[in-house]
């Protein structure tokens, strides 16, 4: 009966054993996932009611045509850039991508936590290795238990071994660790993904900023040329006595401070073009950007947001920091099994000789078999405590992960919202413009006319100006704004990309 009871009950302990220091089962943590992004139903209520033809040409208030940009392509997967059809942005990124040097230390990591994870699998087979060796001795008339003063001579031994040894992976350390390995890699690659992505989204966002500030610093000397046709009529007016000094002088000061700003642009584009040097690998010193100003014909994609669901998949940072979770749940099982015995077997076979040759003779053979079992018995508490820290990288693995996606969702709703309110805005600006040239132009005729005031003009250019630059700039930032968008949903999106029809061409 004991017997009977022993044979049950020891297959039971040897399960459990197994069970306590195996890696627990991996989990998805619970995610809140919304069924749609708030913003999304806005942004894409817009994008269909501006959709329209390919070929539709329109009238502005001003009597300029402008003719809607067509839809781009189905683009390779990956290559979002291409949608904005801008083949000096592709050449950029291309360049950034081959040179830059962020981009290297990624790969390098990548490289490395890939032979990371190929020495884990190492332990999976036995290690098998091979030694020769000789040497020249002496030993003591004792050491060869010989009369004291017997002359002992020196003699020549000469071995050679073929030696292996093998872990069994009695309790999930070697498995564990290879799956900790893994997903270190995974995380890795991941990560290299995500500074892919940050670096064509960079190089991009600084290449529309470099041709938004060249487009405000177009408007900006356009209104430089105005002052400065302004004093030299100003200043004939005066010397025919028509106006008084002070009309004169209020000119000059308009010039100067048009100047001022055109100077102050420089700076800022100066600087944008050493960081777009540095994003391609390249010495600031030895890189210049041709000026080419952000126009009204910069065709700019409209981009679906998707399903937050499918978020989770694109995002290369979420795909990081599912890998980790992976990483540290594995690493459990290492930790428990430390407290649990470790089995080596090793073998070794060869011979022994005073020659070279009789090494290889089967009377100078030598062989072993052995086993080692171990394990720990008292260690202060180290295995204990470093499975406790093991479940606590697991929980700030967690913790990571779900502020990934909270951070992840909160990007794509930002950018949604900025390009939504940008559309608003730009429509407005849109308006503002023609009306601010109308009254400038109003303004001209009446001061030429004698009707109205030199303050008044001023007035009237001063906000036709501040009006363009407006515009500018938000054309600028609406560029800025899609490439953040693209970067938020991972660098990609569920469905073909269209072109709002607010970027237009015009003749």
């Amino acid at each position: 009966m004991k017997t009977m009871i022993a044979r049950g009950v020891a297959p039971l302990m040897a399960a459990l054993l197994l069970t306590a220091c195996a890696a627990p089962e991996f989990k998805q943590p619970s995610i809140t996932t919304p069924t749609a992004f708030k913003e999304a139903s806005a942004h894409g209520a817009d994008a269909n009611i501006n959709a329209t033809a390919v070929n539709d040409v329109r009238s502005a208030p001003d009597g300029t045509t402008w003719t809607v940009g067509r839809p781009a392509e189905a683009q390779p997967r990956g290559e979002w850039w291409r949608v904005f059809n801008d083949e000096t942005l592709n050449g950029l990124i291309a360049e950034a991508t081959a040179n830059n040097q962020s981009l290297t230390v990624a790969a390098a990591r990548v490289k490395q936590a890939r032979a990371i994870a190929g020495i884990a699998e190492a332990d999976r087979i036995p290690q098998v290795g091979v030694g020769v060796g000789a040497e020249r001795a002496r030993l003591s008339p004792l050491e060869a238990n010989l009369p004291k003063g017997t002359n002992v001579p020196a003699a020549n031994t000469y071995s050679a071994r073929l030696s292996a040894s093998y872990e069994v992976d009695l309790f999930g350390r070697v498995s564990s660790n290879v799956a900790a390995a893994r997903g270190d890699a995974g995380a890795v690659e991941a990560t290299y993904r995500s500074v892919l992505l940050s670096l064509q989204a960079d190089v991009a966002q600084t290449y529309f900023r470099l041709r938004a500030l060249d487009a405000e610093i177009a408007t900006v000397n356009h209104t430089v040329q105005l002052r400065e046709e302004s004093v030299r009529v100003t200043g004939r007016r005066f010397d025919a006595g028509d106006i008084g000094e002070f009309d004169l002088s209020r000119a000059k000061t308009e010039l100067a401070t048009a100047r001022s700003e055109a100077i102050g642009l420089q700076r800022q584009r100066a600087t944008a073009e050493h960081a777009l040097a540095v994003l391609l690998g390249k010495p600031a010193s030895n890189f210049s950007a041709p000026s080419a100003p952000l126009s009204d014909a910069a065709a700019l994609p409209v981009i679906p947001a998707g399903l937050p669901s499918t978020l989770l998949e694109r995002r290369p940072d979420i795909a990081s920091a599912q890998r980790s979770m992976e990483a540290a749940n594995a690493r459990i099982g290492v930790a428990r099994s430390a407290m649990f015995p470790a089995l080596n077997l090793s073998a070794g076979a060869g011979g022994v000789g005073t020659s070279f040759a009789e090494v290889f003779k089967w009377s100078s053979r030598s062989w072993l078999l052995g086993a080692a079992l171990s394990m720990p018995l008292i260690d202060g508490g180290r295995n204990r405590n470093n499975v406790v820290r093991s479940e606590a990288a697991l929980e700030e693995a967690v913790g990571s992960y779900r502020q990934s996606v909270l951070t992840a969702f909160a990007e794509v709703e930002d950018n949604l919202a900025g390009l939504r309110i940008l559309a608003g805005q730009s429509a407005e600006i849109e308006a503002a413009v023609l009306s601010a040239r109308r009254s400038a132009d109003l303004a001209q005729k009446l001061y030429d006319a004698g009707r109205g005031s030199y303050l008044e003009l001023l007035d009237a250019q001063r906000n036709l100006a501040n009006v363009e630059r407006n515009a500018v700039q938000l054309r600028g930032d609406r560029a800025i704004t899609t490439v953040a968008l693209i970067r938020a949903l991972g660098g990609g999106w569920d469905a073909a990309a269209r072109v709002d029809d607010t970027a237009q061409a015009r003749n």
